[in-house]
Formats: structure tokens, C-alpha cells, sequence
């Protein structure tokens, strides 16, 4: 599983809206021979990239699969019926599929006397690459991750406004191998005209990425004459979060990164739109500067937004946690 959770990883953010699922074919002796992640929209799913690369091998192997076997048509065939005629006797996947369009296979394959196991390294898969997908599939809404970086004493920039930089050298080459695996990438007006951003994903030498997300700005304001962001980013003039996660839905989004600033910050918190923050703490003190987040809705203590803290993992000199928000 650990091997089918590597596959997923390896396709996040190509597959949307589909889920970048991960699998692997074992023989009969329980020798990996078959490796597979989901294609982009239209393509072969996981169960089936691995199917062939395992070919006759998989007759009576074990199927090892991030999520549920899909059991209905859509743009391709059930996975279920693949594994089938394929001859499999065994299938194990961590996590039961939420869709309901989709959900049903383990019944199928235990109703076409296959034996089913599931919940294998669940958790791994849920807070791992399956996380916003899942996220969507029961919400109908693209998870949100608002990333910042900030100084010890939280804050985001000096009192003139510099900012570059307070988080290190490898914080930042963390967050441009995160943004290849992301469909999109938030801030608001103010930051487009401060901070002029491209939002990209850029490797060490500076040169773009393969993949990049959507560039997407909100707000009512027009972009400056000259904004890296004017004529490539999706412009939503709404101050509305929900608005703005309906838009993307219908573009077939499901994992944003909310980077700026902190009035979009604000806005989300408040609207209960925030499903995991990424903060890059990094060991400065500025005293004086702009905070990461503006009215957020909390006048008392009583009103403050309690997060459960999932990881603190270091980050060259950085600490970076990872933390939701509870239920």
C-alpha cells in the first residue's frame, strides 16, 4: 500500500476532477509486477495501468488500491470488471469511495467472488494525496490549503513592507514542488498589485515547470497595466469565497492553495472555507508589520478558530506545520 500511496503522489495534480488514485498488482506469490496511477481526464485509470504492466502475471494476484474500485461507466469502463477479467482473487484498498456514482465496487467484487479487504493505511491516504479529492467528492467544493510564511512573531512582512525574504531557500523550493501538484492558486487584488506574483511553479535555476496551476484573482479591482497575472490569471471579481469556490468547481478544480493576502485570508476564515493551513515559521523577529490575516471574524477569545495540528515537520531553518481546523 505504502507503494500504491507513492503511485498516487506521483500523479497528483493531473487528474482532476478525477481522483489521482495509485495502485499495484501483486502475483500469486505476492511479488509486485504491476505498477499504476490514474491518467488525466479521459484516460486509464490506476486498476488498469497497473493491469497492464502486470499482463498475464495478475491471474490470481492481489490488487492493492488507494481508493474503491469504481464500478460504474463513465468516461471509461468499471475498474471492477478490468480487475475481474483480469483474473484477480484478491483486492485491498485504504479507502471507501464517497462518491456515489462511483461507490459499490467492493460489493461488486466480492458479489463476482472476489475477497475484499479495506482500510489499509486509510489515514496515510486520507491526509495524503487523496485528501482534496476526498474533500470534494463529499462537499461538492475544492479543499482549500491557505500557505503563508511568517516571522516568529507573526509576521509576514517588515514595517516598510519587505518581505523578501522571510522564509528560507528551501521553505520556498518546497512550495514550488507543491504548486505542481495543485490546480489552482488564490490571492486577492491587493497582493497583485503590492507584490506583482507570476504564481508559479519554478525549478531551482528559475525556469518554469511542466505542470502549473491556474492563476486565480479576487476581487473587484482591475489588474495594473502590466501585471505578470493580467492576461493569464482567472479573474473573479467577487468578494464572496463560496462564489469563488462554486467558479472553480465548475472548471473542475479541487485543490487550491490560498496564498495571499491577508484580507482574502480573512475572508475565508470567516466564511469557514479554510480546510488545512500551511504555515512556514521561520526563526525571525520583526516586532513591527502586517499580520497574516485581517478580520477573520474573532472579537473574543471564545470566537477563535481552534486548529489540530497534523504535522511539524522542519524545513531547512523553518518550522512547518500543517494543521485543520476542528470539528
Amino acid at each position: 500500500m505504502a507503494l500504491a500511496i507513492a503511485e498516487s503522489e506521483r500523479v497528483r495534480g493531473t487528474t482532476s476532477p478525477n481522483p489521482p488514485v495509485g495502485c499495484v498488482i501483486l502475483d500469486r506469490h505476492g511479488k509486485a509486477v504491476g505498477f499504476g496511477g490514474t491518467q488525466p481526464p479521459g484516460g486509464s485509470h490506476a486498476e488498469v495501468m497497473a493491469l497492464k504492466e502486470a499482463g498475464t502475471k495478475a491471474q490470481g494476484g492481489t490488487a492493492v488500491v488507494t481508493l474503491e474500485p469504481c464500478s460504474h461507466f463513465g468516461r471509461t469502463p468499471p475498474c471492477t470488471e478490468a480487475l475481474r477479467e483480469a483474473g484477480i482473487r484478491h483486492v485491498i484498498h485504504a479507502v471507501s469511495d464517497p462518491n456515489p456514482d462511483a461507490a459499490g465496487g467492493a460489493q461488486r467484487l466480492e458479489e463476482a467472488g472476489l475477497t475484499v479487504e479495506s482500510g489499509l493505511l486509510a489515514d496515510e491516504v486520507s491526509k495524503g494525496p487523496l485528501r482534496a479529492w476526498l474533500h470534494y467528492a463529499r462537499t461538492g467544493r475544492p479543499h482549500v490549503t491557505w500557505k503563508y510564511a511568517a516571522s516568529l512573531d507573526g509576521r509576514i512582512a517588515a514595517r516598510d513592507g519587505t518581505s523578501r525574504w522571510i522564509s528560507s531557500e528551501a521553505s520556498r523550493k518546497e512550495v514550488h514542488d507543491l504548486r505542481t501538484k495543485l490546480d489552482a492558486i488564490v490571492v486577492g487584488t491587493n497582493t497583485v498589485k503590492k507584490d506583482d506574483p507570476a504564481l508559479t511553479a519554478r525549478d531551482d535555476d528559475g525556469m518554469p515547470l511542466p505542470r502549473q496551476p491556474l492563476p486565480v484573482v479576487v476581487g473587484m479591482s482591475d489588474l495594473p497595466d502590466g501585471a505578470k497575472l493580467r492576461n493569464r490569471a482567472l479573474h473573479l471579481r467577487t468578494h464572496d469565497p463560496d462564489e469563488v469556490l462554486a467558479a472553480l468547481a465548475e472548471r473542475g478544480i479541487v485543490d487550491v492553495l490560498l496564498e495571499g493576502g491577508a484580507t482574502v485570508a480573512g475572508a475565508f476564515l470567516r466564511a469557514g472555507r479554510i480546510d488545512r493551513v500551511l504555515a512556514y515559521v521561520a526563526p525571525v523577529l520583526l516586532g513591527d508589520g502586517p499580520a497574516a490575516v485581517l478580520d477573520a471574524g474573532v472579537s473574543t477569545i471564545t470566537d477563535a478558530v481552534r486548529l489540530t495540528v497534523q504535522d511539524v515537520t522542519m524545513s531547512g531553518p523553518d518550522l512547518r506545520i500543517s494543521a485543520v481546523p476542528q470539528t
